[in-house]
């Protein structure tokens, strides 16, 4: 254990050295590459601009690319007033349609869906 520990230690340690002078810092951590400390990509700036089209009453918005960069898989949570009264499967249902043409270059979509609270 105290091995493993050394080497993810080490890795990570690695990794920020490797990278302190980009904008994007990439720490693995339990296999995954993770981005940390980083602007916007061009992908979840394209889907964060169709959603705000689509659902311009959206109290929040945030999309991460969790695939370490490359745009195969993205994670959006979205609040918005839109989704009042309907069920989860409908409100994850409008957010496919209006990514309908971004979803087909994607491996998968997570999707976070709520009313707001005020």
């Amino acid at each position: 254990m105290l091995a493993c520990k050394r080497i993810l230690t080490r890795a990570v340690t690695s990794a920020l050295r490797g990278h302190r002078s980009s904008n994007e810092v990439k720490v693995v951590v339990s296999g995954r590459v993770r981005r940390w400390l980083c602007t916007q990509t061009d992908g979840e700036a394209r889907i964060a601009t169709v959603l705000k089209e689509k659902f311009p009453l959206a109290a929040s918005l945030k999309v991460v690319d969790i695939s370490g960069g490359c745009g195969a898989m993205y994670e959006i949570h979205i609040e918005s007033n839109e989704f009042k009264g309907k069920r989860t499967v409908q409100q994850h249902k409008l957010v496919n349609q209006a990514l309908k043409e971004e979803i087909q270059g994607m491996h998968g979509l997570r999707i976070f869906t709520d009313v707001p609270k005020h």
